[in-house]
């Protein structure tokens, strides 16, 4: 080969180089971590991968473990994570709710356009009993911290009124009655099973674990139990999601006034990947089951159940 054509293959693979780097989308701006601040109304810090974090230690509440006082610096603080991407801000967190500040702060969040996209316990014999609420989003990173702020306010409105945590939901206490199925049956559109005064409806789903087809008889299932009479019942239950089914779920069983609390994965290994949303709700029976057929509704809309 030639000097003069290896300069020209050279030459040619510079140039293809400079237009690939041109097309590169370029990389994301730093965040204003001032900005957040502000929105949120506490403090940022920034990380040494730029990531900004903002935070709120739960000291209005004192807890013990196993009898031991918990410090928050061991775990009880709420949090949230903010990342510039080429798609958008990211924000991930995690809240620290006790019982009655669940709800509020699901709905906050909800209201905010965040995503719930976990709860759950992370201790054992505490006092008062601490859960866990993982949200989530995507887009103007000022946006992002105003909405976990309002989770935040939603909290702190709760204890403002109630120091301590409540011992239970309020309202009337469900008592053995009758409940008519076939009116549940037909709102829901699903067959029931009585036993000892409970209405039980379950529906099944199949996916795969580890290779193999299971379904409803395995534990992917849809289900409600519906006690009490049918003029005031307490209804428990499960239901099977996919990820994109999480959202409206959870959103169509607050509209309802239906309580969430629970939400978790079952199951490694299996195929669609499937989360749990466990609920608790207390009215006339037929409200229940209207609300519950909603949340099937959605779930069918966005694409599954």
């Amino acid at each position: 080969m030639s000097l003069r054509s290896a300069l020209s293959l050279l030459l040619g693979a510079f140039l293809a180089v400079a237009v690939a780097a041109s097309d590169a989308p370029a990389p994301p701006a730093p965040l204003d971590a001032d900005k957040i601040s502000r929105a949120a109304g506490v403090p940022a810090t920034v990380a040494a991968d730029g990531v900004v974090r903002i935070g709120w230690a739960r000291t209005d509440v004192v807890v013990q473990v196993d009898g031991s006082p918990l410090p928050p610096f061991a775990g009880l603080g709420s949090w949230a994570a903010f990342k510039e991407t080429p798609a958008g801000v990211m924000m991930m967190g995690d809240e620290v709710v006790f019982q009655d500040e669940v709800s509020p702060a699901m709905d906050a969040a909800f209201a905010a356009g965040l995503e719930v996209t976990a709860l759950h316990n992370h201790f054992f014999f505490d006092e008062p009993k601490v859960y866990f609420m993982h949200i989530g989003g995507m887009g103007d990173a000022e946006r992002l911290a105003a909405g976990v702020r309002s989770v935040w306010d939603a909290v702190k409105r709760v204890r403002a009124e109630r120091p301590r945590p409540a011992q239970g939901f309020g309202g009337g206490t469900p008592q053995h009655g009758e409940i008519d199925a076939q009116a549940l049956e037909k709102i829901i559109g699903h067959g029931s099973r009585t036993r000892d005064g409970v209405v039980k409806i379950v529906i099944g789903r199949q996916g795969e674990m580890h290779g193999v087809t299971v379904g409803g008889s395995m534990g992917l299932a849809t289900w409600a139990a519906f006690t009490g009479s049918d003029a005031l019942a307490s209804v428990d239950g499960d239901f099977i999601m996919t990820a994109e089914e999480v959202q409206p779920v959870l959103r169509a069983l607050r509209q309802g006034g239906i309580h969430v609390v629970a939400l978790h994965n079952h199951m490694i290994g299996d195929t669609p990947p499937f989360y749990f949303v466990h609920y608790w709700g207390k009215g006339p029976a037929a409200e229940l089951a209207r609300t519950l057929a909603r949340a099937l509704a959605a779930q069918r809309h966005a694409g599954g159940g």
